[in-house]
């Protein structure tokens, strides 16, 4: 027992250390001492992650940590997730999360920013008047329906207005690229799942005011979202017969012994 506090402490100690050192880096107003506490709290009420610290250590879950904090997330809030991969954990930014970094970051002021799924049965029409593109969207109530696609709305400030659209065909091919497809989130989940997806689309198009290293953590999060491997082959194979294929020259690269502060 006092091996098992003694770790948790070594632990606590190690984050403060490391999230004291980067202080002028995190956002305005963060709380480490409540952000430390929330993710001990984190590791005693996950068993998923408590088994991976036991097997692999805690430094990747640290960097994970270190990662949310450059953004402002919080774990214990559900705006970013730590999933175990294997010997690998990868950090991943929630629905939650997405829209409060773009409310955070956005260089044109938002109001409010939103995603919601589509069933069969609900009324959902776009159209473009007097030159600008408009959305209606009228939900049957209560409707358990199928999920045929979703959509995602930013509501500036100024009163502008910039939204995307996904059916589920492209929801899906999205899913079929991702690291996770077959993960309990896509399974269990695929309502929220759905929404951030369109969500994350949009976001490209709004422009966040983020520093390098948020720059990384937010792209990196991205890429676990979609496996550039995946859509890699999928896009040869689509253009097999139209084009030649030219494998590209590989350039090694040399790698820093020193990882980026959202790697494990």
């Amino acid at each position: 027992m006092a091996n098992e506090v003694a770790k948790k402490e070594s632990f606590s100690t190690a984050l403060t250390t490391e999230l004291n050192n980067i202080q002028s880096a995190l956002p305005e107003g963060f709380n480490i001492q409540r952000f430390v506490q929330n993710g001990v709290a984190l590791l005693n009420g996950n068993e998923t992650l408590a088994k991976f610290a036991k097997e692999n250590g805690t430094a990747q879950i640290k960097q994970g940590m270190i990662g949310a904090a450059y953004l402002g997330l919080d774990f214990m809030s559900s705006e970013a997730y730590l999933i175990p991969y294997g010997k690998k954990l990868d950090f991943s930014i929630s629905y939650k999360g997405n829209t409060k970094l773009a409310k955070m970051y956005s260089v044109r002021p938002i109001k409010d920013i939103y995603a919601k799924v589509v069933r069969e049965g609900d009324d959902f029409a776009e159209a473009v008047v007097n030159g600008e593109p408009t959305i209606n969207f009228n939900p049957k109530p209560f409707n358990n329906g199928a999920i045929i696609g979703a959509f995602a709305v930013c509501l500036f400030t100024d009163g502008g207005m910039m939204y995307d659209s996904m059916s589920l065909d492209e929801i899906e091919n999205t899913r079929s690229h991702a690291k996770a497809k077959n993960s309990m989130a896509w399974s269990d989940f695929f309502s929220e799942m759905a929404k951030k997806t369109v969500l994350r689309r949009l976001c490209k198009n709004i422009e966040l005011d983020l520093s390098a290293t948020q720059r990384n953590i937010y792209d990196e999060d991205m890429a676990i979202e979609t496996d550039a491997q995946e859509i890699a082959k999928a896009d040869i194979e689509e253009n097999a017969n139209t084009v030649p294929f030219e494998e590209p020259e590989v350039v090694a690269e040399q790698v820093e012994d020193e990882p980026l502060p959202f790697e494990g």
